[in-house]
């Protein structure tokens, strides 16, 4: 299906299930207008209802993996037609309808990003929010600007990446046992998300961690440090008291608060975010921090390729075993 370029410009966005690479959403897709609904459509018993057309019975049947993959496609499409926040819709859509100059013959997605990479990963690359003109434009976190062309250059130095380019959502770009996200989906004015945007957002964030099971997260910025150890403590995680400071090349290790579950046991074990029960998945996790790859920080060098490097080998060297 060819997507219609003056119709959405005229919307602000792409309209779901249109054609656009990599969308996971459509028509009949749930959409969240308020900070109840992310709520209640982020709990993996919905998803796991949403799944269920996703999967067909032989992929059902081969097991929780399967059905958590499924749960995570079902997660991204609701995330990609969410319009929770007011402030936030009518920015992204305000700038998909004016584009910027070097893109005016462009289709901007006008949407919030969804995380993107492999959806086993026990490796998250957590970030702050889309660019304006990234992932606003692209539908691809991480995808469309310099942030994203530095980052996804490091990953394919350091073997998770099978390109060093991330310039489009059909440009062919794989990840392989890394996911990438945002603490917040939409692109706010000024890269700024207020904090109850960032409130409201949460619950998007907790269930495609619980999915995931990560075991090593690595935080851009300090923000997104902030926003990952508060993500771990609702998710029934214990950090070191004093919490430490980000830092670049800081490490953060959690445990469980309570005993971590055994492995493949989906049983749940204390209290979550919006209902259901949650709990550690891992007898221990490491939270790296590292500066975020702007090019306020690159074009000055506060981060240098070598620096940054060492970060994701950082991750490597910190297994959560």
């Amino acid at each position: 299906m060819e997507i219609d370029f003056h119709d959405a410009v005229n919307r602000g966005f792409v309209p779901p299930g249109s054609g656009w690479p990599g969308d996971l959403a459509g028509p009949r897709t749930p959409v969240a207008a308020n900070a109840r609904d992310v709520a209640d459509l982020s709990e993996l018993s919905a998803l796991a209802g949403g799944a269920r057309e996703r999967v067909d019975d032989e992929a059902a049947r081969a097991g929780d993996s399967a059905a958590d993959a499924a749960s995570l496609d079902e997660l991204s499409a609701r995330i990609s037609v969410c319009r929770a926040c007011p402030r936030l819709v009518d920015w992204r859509e305000e700038v998909a309808r004016t584009r910027r100059r070097a893109f005016r013959d462009q289709t901007y997605w006008g949407r919030p990003a969804p995380g993107f990479g492999d959806p086993r990963a026990t490796f998250v690359i957590l970030g702050l929010a889309p660019a304006a003109h990234g992932a606003n434009r692209t539908g691809r976190v991480f995808t469309g600007d310099r942030t994203g062309d530095w980052l996804v250059e490091a990953l394919y130095r350091a073997g998770y990446a099978n390109q060093p380019t991330s310039t489009h959502a059909g440009d062919g770009l794989e990840l392989t046992g890394v996911r990438m996200l945002s603490s917040v989906r939409c692109a706010p004015p000024q890269n700024k998300p207020t904090t109850e945007e960032v409130h409201t957002c949460a619950p998007w964030l907790d269930a495609e961690l619980r999915l995931l099971r990560p075991t090593v997260l690595l935080a851009l910025g300090g923000i997104a440090w902030q926003s990952a150890a508060t993500a771990l403590v609702r998710l029934g995680w214990q950090l070191p008291r004093p919490r430490p400071r980000f830092g670049h090349g800081q490490v953060m290790s959690a445990h469980p608060a309570e005993p971590a579950r055994p492995a493949g046991d989906r049983a749940t074990a204390g209290p979550g975010p919006t209902g259901e029960r949650a709990g550690a998945w891992a007898p221990r996790l490491r939270v790296v921090g590292c500066y975020h790859p702007s090019q306020q920080n690159t074009f000055t060098g506060r981060l240098t390729e070598e620096m940054f490097d060492a970060a994701l080998e950082l991750c490597r060297e910190h297994p959560a075993t």
